[in-house]
């Protein structure tokens, strides 16, 4: 089974912009979120561990 990075990354994103938190798994999927994210102007907690990173959004200041 071939596994698409890119689109795994764009699932996360959706998470993400629906205010749920993300696991990346790998450094390159890690990657492509946080470009995506500046793209979006999407502000997250990023988490880094040795097994990955979590993505957190970040509560607005309203």
């Amino acid at each position: 089974m071939i596994i698409n990075r890119k689109e795994m990354a764009r699932a996360k994103l959706e998470k993400l912009k629906n205010g749920y938190s993300a696991f990346a798994e790998t450094q390159e999927v890690a990657e492509f979120i946080e470009k995506e994210l500046e793209k979006l102007d999407l502000h997250v907690h990023i988490d880094r561990t040795e097994h990955g990173c979590w993505f957190i959004p970040e509560q607005s200041k309203s």
